[in-house]
């Protein structure tokens, strides 16, 4: 079991969580995830790590309530053991000192596993430019942790309440249209956004790298429910990801996979609300 040792919500459905675990605090990287269950009977929850810290043994986790199950994950408490809480899981994060500039681009809770990416390689002495982006201002998440992390912080919203108003693909098309010395970039968020801002990035040559995030359910790559296409062959996000490059993977494929079980999703949730207020 691990304790959940400090909860934070940031939004009407937006929680952030410190989880106590020693061991997947001491081996975590960045780009690696968990998979947690609350409850014996409960369904695996994949989450890329936000941050970790080996000193004192705990894992930072961002989720959104989206269905039945990160719903019963919100209602729970500091103090409160979950049932299962392993990891890390799949491929770290390729990185290196490089010679140009490294972009990194969040959108929405994509912004939580772009934030150990921009840590580290600010840490290996590169220039960061995180470009963070939400619907409004109060969806915007981790500003200061990301702040922290990069050299430069351009924030976006869509409503302009916050930065600058407009997608994050159209604030990436405009630094790079003036800066020309940028070596690589990380884009993490919705699928379809990262879908349109690896495109803008591809533009001007630069390479990317995304992190995929399909139905999953062990997690060791023996089910097959996390494949995705990627350059035309078929890859699992949990053990040959959840990181690809950009340009090669098949997003209307997995958008398409990912809408598979909406509706069930939807029942399945409501009947829980239903559940508890009864």
């Amino acid at each position: 079991m691990a304790k959940i040792l400090k909860k934070e919500q940031w939004s009407e459905s937006i929680f952030s969580m410190l989880i106590e675990a020693n061991e997947v605090a001491k081996a975590a990287q960045p780009g690696q995830f968990i998979i947690l269950i609350t409850q014996e009977s409960g369904e695996r929850i994949p989450l890329t790590i936000a941050d970790a810290s080996p000193e004192e043994g705990w894992v930072q986790i961002v989720f959104q309530v989206v269905g039945k199950s990160t719903y019963e994950l919100s209602l729970m408490n500091e103090g409160d053991n979950l049932y299962s809480f392993v990891g890390p899981l799949g491929i770290p994060s390729e990185l290196e000192k490089f010679d140009g500039k490294v972009i990194m681009v969040g959108g929405g809770i994509g912004i939580a596993p772009i934030h150990p990416i921009a840590k580290k390689l600010k840490e290996m002495g590169n220039h960061v430019v995180s470009i963070i982006g939400a619907k409004t201002s109060d969806l915007l998440i981790m500003k200061d942790k990301m702040e922290k992390a990069s050299t430069e912080l351009i924030i976006a919203t869509d409503d302009g309440s916050e930065g600058t108003k407009g997608f994050v693909n159209q604030v990436l098309e405009n630094y790079l249209e003036k800066e020309k010395n940028v070596s690589q970039s990380w884009i993490i968020g919705p699928p379809i956004m990262m879908k349109f801002t690896v495109q803008s990035a591809l533009k001007y040559g630069v390479k990317t790298f995304v992190s995929l995030n399909p139905i999953m359910v062990d997690g060791t790559g023996m089910c097959g429910a996390c494949r995705v296409t990627v350059g035309g062959k078929t890859k699992f996000a949990c053990v040959d990801g959840p990181e690809f490059d950009g340009a090669l993977v098949d997003f209307d494929e997995l958008m398409s996979r990912q809408r598979q079980y909406v509706e069930e999703e939807k029942e399945a949730y409501h009947m829980c609300l239903n559940e508890r207020r009864a």
